[in-house]
């Protein structure tokens, strides 16, 4: 269990770091539109693509994103459980502290 919740925890500041880096997040918006390669990903963004490829492996790495190559193209496409992993993750969070709110609402309701 210990390995399991390391390895989340892990996942999760791989991802939080992946997120980190306004370039990222663009590129990760672009992604949520449609697939795209990493020389069409660099023009708007006006760095080289040497550039995003390096922001591209990051992102991977942390399973926000995935890509394949197809002859000389690599294609990166968002990977939707990537996010899952963080979504969830925040949720916990917010059912905690919903449950801290409704107790201290029913305190205040008592006096």
């Amino acid at each position: 269990m210990l390995h399991s919740a390391s390895a989340q925890s892990a996942k999760i500041a791989a991802t939080f770091h992946a997120l980190g880096d306004p370039t990222r997040r663009v590129i990760v918006e672009k992604l949520c539109e449609q697939p795209q390669s990493a020389s069409l990903l660099a023009a708007p963004l006006g760095i080289t693509v040497a550039a995003v490829v390096q922001h591209l492996a990051i992102l991977e790495q942390s399973g926000l994103i995935r890509s394949e190559k197809i002859g000389r193209i690599r294609t990166c496409r968002l990977e939707p459980s990537g996010l899952k992993t963080l979504e969830d993750w925040v949720s916990q969070r917010r059912t905690l502290w919903e449950r801290r709110l409704d107790k201290l609402g029913e305190v205040l309701d008592e006096e």
